[in-house]
């Protein structure tokens, strides 16, 4: 047992994936805290340990205190809770397949021993594929299928994941906690991807009126997207078809913001500005060949079923 995490159950199944998020500032959409909590309440994932809070964390740095510190709660000046920040380890599975589901906090300091720590325990559960989610914003229509980016530890995965209709960033700049994980990983030969959805933002601050913009906060779209490649990547039979619904509402309810932008703000042309990007927008889809058949067969049979009816 390492001294850095503790785990209360070792799930045994002939394979073992692992699905990481974090709070951290490459979280647009809820991407990277919101989609593993998903999957925790969808399969009723139980928690087995969590990654020890050790010297992760600031208490305090000038001017940021409000972002930094944990939080508490006071009734008539008595503590009803007061919060840390928490590195949980969760799981769930069938004899043949399990899933490990971390759901973290980024660390402020130390992430060299944060990430060893995470890689220390994929290795005592024997975890196959490590497979963490992120988010950023951009200017992309929102009602296609979310661009997804992802990096990858190991050179041979190029080739396989070329199949899941992802982008290979060129990117240079600050780093996520999930490209240092993958940079780690590479030593031990770990397979660990790291997958980005880009989720919708639009700025109309450059037109100088009193509207920010439209951002998405939980992007379900983004989090479908993403979890069809994982789901299929990693043969976990998940039903996503209630998150599916609530991609139909998402859209819908942008449809209703823009309609209203219209009537009220019709010096943006917000609708010609969408139109703009969708033309611009080359959509790049996954589609298992399962889902194909799927869709394929109700396509054929579904006309019949309703004229029987």
């Amino acid at each position: 047992m390492s001294g850095t995490f503790e785990l209360w159950q070792i799930p045994i199944a002939d394979k073992i994936y692992m699905i990481a998020g974090w709070q951290q500032w490459a979280d647009a959409g809820a991407i990277s805290s919101g989609l593993p909590q998903y999957l925790i309440e969808l399969t009723n994932a139980e928690k087995i340990g969590q990654i020890k809070p050790d010297d992760y964390y600031l208490f305090q740095v000038p001017g940021t205190h409000h972002l930094l510190r944990p939080t508490i709660k006071l009734r008539q000046g008595y503590r009803q809770s007061l919060t840390h920040p928490t590195n949980e380890i969760f799981y769930t599975g069938t004899e043949s397949t399990g899933l490990v589901i971390f759901l973290g906090t980024e660390p402020h300091l130390k992430a060299h021993q944060y990430c060893a720590a995470l890689l220390d325990l994929a290795e005592t559960l024997n975890v196959r594929r490590v497979a963490t989610v992120g988010g950023v914003y951009g200017a992309m229509p929102y009602n296609k299928d979310r661009e997804i980016s992802c990096l990858y530890s190991l050179p041979a995965l190029k080739d396989e994941l070329s199949e899941y209709a992802v982008k290979f960033s060129d990117y240079e700049g600050g780093v996520t906690i999930g490209a240092y994980l993958v940079d780690q990983a590479e030593a031990r030969g770990l397979e660990v991807i790291d997958f980005y959805g880009f989720v919708p933002a639009y700025d109309f601050t450059r037109l100088s009126i009193p509207l920010s913009g439209i951002r998405l906060e939980n992007d379900y779209k983004a989090w479908f997207d993403i979890l069809r490649r994982i789901n299929h990547m990693f043969d976990l039979g998940l039903d996503l078809s209630g998150l599916q619904h609530q991609c139909h509402q998402l859209i819908g309810s942008i449809d209703a913001k823009i309609e209203e932008l219209e009537q009220n703000v019709p010096q943006i042309n917000v609708r010609e500005y969408i139109k703009e990007l969708t033309q611009e927008f080359n959509e790049l889809s996954f589609m298992p060949l399962d889902d194909v058949w799927e869709q394929e067969l109700g396509d054929i049979f579904g006309p019949l079923d309703d004229q029987d009816q």
